[in-house]
């Protein structure tokens, strides 16, 4: 959910979620950039860098990619995947 930026500092979120625009696999990178106020190209750098040097760019991005909910609906996937599987 982005606010206008009258409203809220900027183009921030109000909320962390995985963006539709400006995506290139899953909209992590996006939503964080947006949320945070960065540019995109920083967040993705951030996750290139983890990945080189310790390996836990792409683990990092799987869970946020599991645990953040996409622009527009309630829940991740997570959320989605657990309550399905509650009796």
């Amino acid at each position: 959910m982005i606010t206008d930026m009258s409203e809220n500092n900027g183009n921030r979120s109000t909320r962390l979620l995985r963006t539709r625009d400006g995506r290139m696999v899953a909209g992590v990178a996006s939503g964080l950039a947006v949320y945070f106020g960065v540019d995109v190209n920083l967040v993705r750098l951030a996750f290139g860098v983890f990945t080189v040097f310790y390996g836990l760019g792409i683990l990092l991005y799987l869970l946020a990619w599991a645990i953040l909910p996409e622009e527009g609906e309630d829940a991740s996937i997570l959320e989605s995947f657990i309550g399905r599987h509650r009796p």
